[in-house]
């Protein structure tokens, strides 16, 4: 494929004798082929011969690159002046397009095994003038004089009364890619559900309330959680619905050090001190 990339360029500002780099914006252009094949059997060759020239049996359409196309094999030949010396094949657009852009290869295939297919390609080679162009529907490359048909007659082409075709197009397309913006959807965060179930669980737990006679366990990391515009901080308050909202709120507020375990238990009370009586000095966080 083709690619042409926007580059950086140093530009000097007016009055300054100093150069500054300048953004850009940057945008590709990519030129690329859109591959698409069809298999055409033409069975029953020998009846087909002597049809008339210019006259044809042609497959079905198949799709490539967002166009219709078409195989036309005419035994007789297409034009009057080869006198049905030659057999002729040729690939169509069958759909409506103007300026359509494609590579081709048409394929006779060496029924006998031996895979000595004729082969006309555009495909795999340069192109003096690049790809073919189709100018409206019914526009067609191939080859008048494909085959001679004495030969063809007796080759291994020609098997069961049955000739086989194969066709490659290639639609030739042209994109221009900008500056890519992801949107990635951020799933709604459980992290409420999750503290609640490590509560449920009591695993971790280093700390305990005492309130009004009642004992509540909890983690220190979980109350120090910026756990208080959340949805989380409502969960809490919806699973432990004898703790009071005010009182989570006090403990959020204590500073670090009175919240950070020791490696023992410490038991909090409402009234702002701990187990020793001592009280227990808060900081806004």
């Amino acid at each position: 494929s083709l690619s042409m990339d926007a580059t950086r360029v140093c530009s000097e500002v007016p009055g300054s004798s100093k150069s500054t780099v300048t953004s850009l914006t940057e945008s590709t252009s990519r030129t690329e082929t859109i591959n698409g094949s069809h298999e055409f059997k033409i069975s029953g060759y020998s009846l087909a011969k002597g049809m008339g020239i210019g006259k044809y049996v042609a497959s079905d359409t198949f799709m490539v690159g967002g166009y219709s196309w078409a195989i036309y094999f005419y035994p007789d030949g297409k034009s009057p002046e080869d006198n049905s010396v030659y057999v002729s094949l040729f690939i169509a657009l069958a759909s409506e397009g103007a300026d359509v852009r494609a590579l081709f290869e048409l394929t006779l295939v060496d029924q006998s095994g031996n895979e000595r297919h004729k082969v006309h390609s555009h495909f795999g080679r340069t192109l003096e003038s690049g790809p073919y162009t189709l100018k409206y529907r019914g526009s067609m490359w191939g080859y008048k004089r494909f085959f001679k048909r004495t030969l063809l007659e007796s080759s291994d082409y020609l098997k069961d009364n049955c000739l086989l075709v194969r066709c490659c197009v290639g639609v030739v397309k042209s994109h221009t890619e900008g500056p890519r913006s992801y949107n990635i959807p951020v799933p709604v965060s459980d992290l409420g559900h999750q503290f609640g179930k490590l509560l449920e669980s009591g695993k971790g737990v280093d700390v305990t309330f005492q309130v009004d006679g009642e004992t509540f366990p909890a983690h220190t990391l979980v109350l120090a959680a910026p756990v208080m515009e959340t949805d989380g901080f409502d969960y809490l308050k919806e699973s432990c619905p004898c703790l009071l909202s005010e009182l989570l709120e006090y403990v959020a507020r204590l500073s670090e050090h009175s919240l950070t375990s020791t490696g023992q238990r410490k038991e909090l009370y409402a009234d702002g001190g701990d187990g020793n009586g001592r009280r227990v000095k808060q900081r806004l966080l």
